[in-house]
């Protein structure tokens, strides 16, 4: 098979996954209408209505499905033991969709996934790209790989609190990650992305747009989404080592720093809510409402709104570091998540000077009366 062929395959494995998800979607409505599985409004949520929370099941099948059917057609070599960790990562999320589950439960699970691709699929960061001069060994490359890979998933996890917004950030991700592939002529990643890719747009429709057939992805969703991007980025940054460069067409001297670009909406937030909820004394794990969407919806944005924001930005992000790519690991690090914490507190810092504005007015009105 000729790589124009592959070429035009990889688009047509996106369209795939999105007719499975479209036409999936609707049965599992059914079913969770049938069963009663759906999530029930509290404090905590930005919603009112109650919402089946499947729609990470039609991902899951979509995503599934296509992969190992393409893979197949393209006669890849698989990522070793990526379908038993996504499995386990499917099993933990459904079950907290159907069952409330333990976030110690949820975390166990996902240790479980990671290590069967870390350590039994030899998935690993083995190059820090010249950070520092360092290089890690066997060991601490394996443990600060799982460390990344479940602080990814969770990341994704917690972004998933409005509609649309996990759905588009792990579009552009994908996508962003997926062009540096392709443009190096290599296809396995962007067979994976358009296979993610197209259930998450099909996805997004009934999520953003739909009124009637309305449905969240839930955990099921967010923590195979997280899965899927977490193994993406370390392939990503390993594709790129220095002593892998000569294999190339287009190379990077900055390749993690590029990936944290890529990743800034959920590293920021997740590092953000985790210092937030630590200097008040809580547990980084206590779920409130101090997520930059949040921010976003008390200043009176629309759900959608704060999606599309969030996505630019993301996009501006991806932009800055694919253009220094070869700025040097240490700087790019440093200026990424430097504009990443600067962005990241504008809603708040705007939501403050609107709380003030609005107090001196009632004080202003009690003494005009």
């Amino acid at each position: 098979m000729n790589g124009y062929t592959i070429q035009l395959l990889v688009p047509f494995a996106s369209f795939i996954s999105f007719m499975m998800v479209f036409l999936s979607i609707p049965t599992i409505l059914r079913v969770a209408h049938s069963k009663n599985l759906f999530d029930e409004p509290n404090q905590r949520s930005v919603h009112r209505m109650r919402i089946p929370t499947l729609g990470g099941l039609a991902i899951f099948i979509g995503f599934l499905f296509t992969y190992s059917l393409f893979v197949d057609w393209f006669k890849f070599i698989e990522i070793p033991f990526l379908i038993p960790a996504i499995l386990v990562i499917f099993g933990i999320g459904i079950k907290d969709d159907i069952l409330v589950t333990a976030p110690m439960v949820k975390l166990a699970g996902q240790l479980i996934a990671v290590i069967i691709v870390v350590g039994l699929g030899g998935l690993q960061i083995t190059d820090f790209h010249g950070f520092f001069g360092l290089q890690p060994d066997p060991f601490w490359g394996t443990v600060l790989t799982i460390v990344g890979m479940v602080f990814i998933i969770n990341g994704f996890n917690l972004i998933d609190g409005i509609d649309g917004l996990a759905a588009i950030t792990g579009i552009i991700t994908m996508l962003s990650f997926s062009v540096w592939y392709f443009i190096n002529e290599e296809y396995h990643i962007p067979t994976l992305a358009a296979a993610l890719v197209g259930g998450l747009f099909a996805f997004a429709y009934y999520n953003i747009f739909s009124k009637r057939q309305k449905i969240f992805m839930g955990d099921t969703g967010s923590l195979v989404l997280g899965f899927l991007v977490a193994v993406v980025a370390i392939e990503f940054s390993e594709f790129n080592r220095p002593d892998e460069q000569y294999k190339l067409i287009y190379t990077m001297n900055s390749a993690p720093a590029v990936a944290i670009a890529i990743l800034i909406v959920p590293i920021i937030d997740t590092l953000r809510v985790f210092m937030l909820r630590v200097s008040q004394g809580n547990s980084p794990f206590t779920a409130d409402k101090n997520h930059i969407h949040h921010r976003m919806l008390a200043l009176g944005f629309t759900h959608l709104q704060v999606s599309l924001i969030i996505g630019a930005i993301n996009i501006a992000f991806v932009i800055l570091g694919f253009s220094l790519r070869n700025l040097g690991m240490l700087k790019l690090s440093i200026l990424v998540l430097s504009l990443g914490f600067i962005v990241a507190y504008i809603p708040s810092m705007a939501l403050y000077y609107k709380k003030r504005h609005f107090i001196r007015r009632l004080r202003h009105m009690k003494k005009n009366k």
